[in-house]
């Protein structure tokens, strides 16, 4: 079932890199976006400023995904500002990296904090407001499917545990046709993984297209999921990561 261009969005993690960039699309395709920061404050307000200048509207929420009760109270705020939620978009995430032997348990609770329980929790909240053919989606990661070097074991794990959530859920939203899909990105040039950085050249060596993704592109992909030609798309992990797990 085909469904209209999205009112009213909700992107987690929306201040900076890949998260600014879907909250920028949403907003270009016509979206009301309320989306959220945990530390980057200036940067939000510009971001929202920036859509409102052009004749937008959007909405910058303070809340750290690892609290859930401020999650789900910036989703309420959202819903009750816009009138509903027409689409819920996962983008907030942590990287923490490390060897086994020095990998504390406080940064493995945290990397399951935001990675998996925050898009648990986030979805349950945002479908209480979500009418038939809502659209969900997550960012997740190629390292779900690769994870060629040491030290990013856990990060895999929480990536990993993306998709078969993704999977189940698309069984729990279905009858109610909302779609959940999982955006894989690869190397995603950003302030915390520039093109040219340190690690980028190796990045590279491991991909058939050899270079970091644009941000814009991953966005791309979303506004596609969330889009009216992607009706029929649920339940799925999509890769755009250069070939890095190919």
């Amino acid at each position: 079932m085909n469904t209209p261009t999205p009112q009213a969005a909700f992107v987690t993690g929306g201040a900076r890199g890949i998260g600014a960039a879907i909250v920028r699309r949403l907003a270009r395709d016509g979206a009301a976006v309320a989306f959220t920061y945990a530390g980057s404050r200036d940067a939000a307000q510009a971001l929202a400023g920036e859509i409102e200048a052009a004749g937008g509207r959007a909405l910058a929420l303070q809340a750290d995904s690892a609290d859930a009760v401020a999650l789900t109270a910036a989703i309420d705020q959202a819903a009750a500002s816009f009138g509903r939620l027409d689409v819920l978009v996962n983008n907030a995430g942590v990287a923490v990296m490390g060897p086994l032997d020095t990998f504390s348990l406080d940064d493995f609770d945290r990397t399951l904090a935001v990675n998996v329980r925050a898009v648990f929790v986030a979805v349950q909240a945002a479908a209480r407001h979500m009418g038939d053919g809502g659209r969900i989606v997550t960012i997740g990661s190629t390292n779900s499917e690769r994870m060629p070097w040491a030290g990013g074991g856990v990060y895999a794990m929480s990536k990993s545990a993306i998709v078969g959530l993704t999977r189940g859920l698309a069984r729990d939203l279905g009858p109610r046709g909302i779609t959940i899909n999982n955006v894989q990105p690869g190397p995603t040039a950003t302030d915390m993984n520039p093109a040219d950085g340190p690690m980028a050249a190796g990045m590279h060596g491991l991909m058939a297209l050899e270079r970091h993704a644009h941000p814009e592109e991953i966005a791309g992909m979303v506004a596609y999921l969330v889009g009216p030609e992607a009706g029929m798309v649920t339940g799925a992990s999509l890769l755009i990561d250069g070939g890095f797990a190919a």
